[in-house]
C-alpha cells in the first residue's frame, strides 16, 4: 500500500466532504482550516527571530543576528521557524509526529504557508527518517510537511539525503550528546543542487539539521537554508 496516496486521498475527502473542525478546541474551523479564528489568533508566531538560526529574540530588541551566531556562524545561510514550540503548536506537533494524527500535520503545513520565508525559492529537502523508524511510524513527518509546501510553492522536492544509521532519540539527550549521536548519521546518495532548503518539524539545538548540512556540503552543496515548523526557545 502506498501510504502517501492514502494520505492524499483521505486529506482530500476530509477537506471537501467533512465540516472543518478546530483541532485545538473542537469548535467549527474557519477560513479553510481545521482551526477556529480565536485559536488562530493565539498561535505563537516566531516573527522576531535571528535570521541565521531562527532563535526567538526578545521583543524589545531589534531583529538581528543573535550572539551565538555572531560568535560561531552556523553552516546554514538562513533559517526560519514559523512558530515557537509552545501551545498549541507543541501539542499539534506531538499528535502528528507520534500519534498518527495526519490531520494535525496537514494543518501545520497549511499554517507554514501563512509565513513563507523570503528564501523559499530553492528545492525543498525533507529531513529523512532512518528506515527502521519509518517502518515503525508508517510515514516521515518532515516529508508530509514538505510535500504540500513544495506543491503550493511550485518547488521541487529533493530526496538525495538518507539516514545511514539509526540514532538515539535526540529528545532524550543534552546538547553535547546530540552532536555525538549524529556523527556519521547521514549519507548523500546523489549530487545535491547548489542550494537547498531543509524542512523539518522542530528545531531545538539545531544539531540534526547541522549534521545534515555538513554531509551535504561535503557532497557539493553551496548554500543551505532551514525552514522548520517550530523552534524551541
Amino acid at each position: 500500500m502506498d501510504f502517501r496516496k492514502v494520505y492524499d486521498v483521505l486529506g482530500w475527502l476530509g477537506h471537501h466532504c467533512l465540516p472543518l473542525r478546530c483541532l485545538v478546541c473542537a469548535n467549527p474551523g474557519n477560513d479553510g482550516l481545521d482551526l477556529c479564528a480565536p485559536c488562530y489568533a493565539e498561535l505563537p508566531w516566531n516573527d522576531h527571530a535571528c535570521p541565521l538560526c531562527a532563535l526567538p529574540l526578545p521583543p524589545d530588541e531589534p531583529a538581528k543576528v543573535c550572539g551565538a551566531c555572531l560568535a560561531e556562524p552556523p553552516r546554514q545561510a538562513g533559517a526560519a521557524a514559523t512558530f515557537l514550540y509552545a501551545p498549541p503548536i507543541d501539542r499539534l506537533v506531538l499528535r502528528f509526529k507520534f500519534h498518527q494524527d495526519l490531520a494535525a500535520g496537514r494543518l501545520l503545513s497549511q499554517l507554514m504557508l501563512h509565513a513563507v520565508p523570503d528564501f523559499a525559492e530553492y528545492p525543498l529537502l525533507p529531513m529523512p527518517l532512518h528506515g527502521r523508524r519509518l517502518r515503525e511510524r508508517g510515514y516521515d513527518q518532515a516529508r508530509e510537511l514538505a510535500r504540500p509546501l513544495a506543491r503550493e510553492l511550485q518547488l521541487p522536492l529533493w530526496t538525495g539525503l538518507c539516514r545511514s544509521r539509526a540514532t538515539l532519540a535526540q529528545s532524550t539527550l543534552d546538547a553535547d550528546a546530540r552532536r555525538q549521536n549524529l556523527k556519521g548519521a547521514f549519507a548523500v546518495r546523489a549530487t545535491p543542487p547548489s542550494r537547498l532548503i531543509l524542512v523539518d518539524d522542530v528545531m531545538t539545538t539545531g544539531a540534526t539539521l547541522d549534521a545534515a548540512v555538513r554531509a551535504l556540503r561535503r557532497s557539493g552543496l553551496q548554500e543551505a537554508m532551514l525552514w522548520v515548523c517550530a523552534r524551541a526557545p
